[in-house]
Formats: C-alpha cells, structure tokens, sequence
C-alpha cells in the first residue's frame, strides 16, 4: 500500500466571492500541523496554483479536500433523473459544471444552480426544485453510510443553510476538472505510485476521531485544538494567526489524515465497487 510523507487538508468554501472566508489550508508536520497562508489569504485560484505546484514538485502529499466531489447517482440511476443530457460518470460531470460554470468570476458555480433543468434538483433560498426530493434530499452512497455510523450529512443539492454543502461542492468540481491529469483524486483514479492524490474529507469524521463529542466538533481555541490533536498522537499546532472553525477543521483534518492514512482498511470500503468509484466517489474515513 502507498505510504505518503506529506499530508495537507483543505477547507474549501463555495462563496461566490474573491477570496472566501472559509478557506484553509493545513500541512500536518512532524512538528505538529501548521496553516499555509499566502500573503494576501486564499482564493480558489491560489488554491488551485497551489494544487499545480504541488503536481509539478512531485510532492508525496495526501491531500485531504472537505467537499463532495460527485452527486447522488446511485439512488436513482443518474445525476439528474429525467433529464437526458445527464452526465454518465464523474469526470463529466465535472466537465458539466466547468462548462456552464464558465462565466462565472472567482470559479464560482452560480449558473450551474441558475440553469432551469438542473435547478429543478436544488433547494434554493425560496425556491425547492420539484426534483429535490423528500426530506433531506438525495444522499450519496457514502453519506449514507455515514448517517448509519451516527453521522449528518447533508445532501449536495441542498444549497440552504450553515449546513449546506452544495455550494462547495460545484465550485470543488471546477477546480476538480482543471486538474485532470495532474493530481489523482481517489477512487475516480487510481492510488499513484508517486506524487500527490486528493482524497475527499470530511472534517466531522476526524474530530470525532480525536474524540470531540457530538455537537462540539468545532474548536476554536489553541488549548481545544492541541487536546484534540494530541488525541491523534500529534504534536501541539504551530501557532495560528486564527482560530476559526475553518482554521482548525484544516488543522485537525491534516493531522488526522497523517495519523490514520496508513490503514489499509480505509482503501477498500466493502461498499465501494467500481461503479461507485467512478460515478458517486468515496470519503476517506467512512468504511
């Protein structure tokens, strides 16, 4: 099995502005993890340059990302039901997005929701598409089997919300399809033998792995942060020029990525076949 020397994870955010104020980036180290700020903050852009340079060093890095890379596929058969110009598998789906998406400043999704066939799958502020379906919404594979592990996903055409992950979701996939064929993204491509893969994270999975209860698995303070940490058998952060949830979520996810990516067991979920792979995806850390 691939064993990896770097390990880094992403807060992403799918605001429709310049530089959102929920992205973060954090390198767990042997010194204890550390935020990587550029100067003058992150946008998606930077993170993307970021990505490309990371690819171009060939670094050994796991690249946790807090997004759902794909949509609901296997519960109905298709992205979008009933439509017939729906994507077969992820990489067009990406492909999709990007297109519709292509106007849209800071890579941004909103034409993507705004196009009235796929907007009949959204929950939009004051608008429920009649596609949307009950409750919740439609949930992926893996997201069901988080709520089964205690979990509570939300589903990716839910954009209502502090939970809502739509948003972030879209605007991953067009950084997503700008790097095809530079950075592996598990399970939609193959584990490299060298260089650096993304994986999809999900940062409650790690708190609650560092033993944050239910319902405070947002820390925001340094004593909160390295109690967690050292639950991982991580050293005590680098000091942090915040403290926000989007701050620690990176740190802790990093850091918990470099504490369990050598289990074998998180490669393989029994539920993850080869049409799932290639159409829904998988979270790391769900098995």
């Amino acid at each position: 099995m691939r064993r990896f020397t770097r390990f880094a994870a992403i807060d992403w955010s799918g605001q429709a502005v310049a530089k959102p104020a929920g992205l973060a980036v954090a390198e767990a180290r042997d010194d204890g993890p550390a935020l990587v700020t550029p100067n003058g903050g992150w946008s998606r852009e930077a993170i993307l340059d970021w990505l490309t340079m990371l690819a171009d060093d060939g670094a050994d890095m796991l690249i946790g990302l807090d997004l759902s890379p794909a949509l609901p596929f296997a519960d109905a058969g298709s992205y979008f039901p009933g439509w017939a110009q729906s994507p077969d598998d992820a990489s067009a789906l990406w492909a999709m997005v990007e297109s519709l998406a292509a106007d849209d400043p800071h890579l941004a999704a909103t034409s993507v929701v705004n196009e009235p066939e796929l907007s009949r799958h959204f929950r939009r502020h004051r608008a429920l598409g009649d596609r949307f379906g009950q409750g919740r919404g439609r949930l992926r594979l893996c997201e069901e089997r988080q709520r089964a592990a205690g979990f509570s996903p939300t589903s990716c055409f839910n954009l209502v919300g502090a939970a809502q992950v739509g948003k972030s979701s879209l605007t991953g996939m067009r950084v997503l399809h700008r790097l095809a064929g530079r950075i592996p993204v598990w399970p939609f491509d193959p584990l490299p033998a060298s260089g650096p893969a993304i994986v999809e994270i999900y940062t409650t999975i790690a708190a609650r792995a560092a033993g944050v209860r239910a319902g405070r698995s947002k820390l925001r303070d340094a004593e909160q942060l390295d109690a967690a940490l050292a639950a991982l058998g991580s050293p005590p952060h680098a000091p942090s020029p915040r403290y926000d949830d989007h701050a620690t979520d990176a740190l802790l996810s990093a850091a918990w990525l470099r504490h369990v990516a050598h289990d074998a067991a998180l490669w393989s979920p029994p539920m993850l076949t080869p049409h799932i792979a290639r159409t829904e995806g998988w979270t790391f850390g769900v098995v």
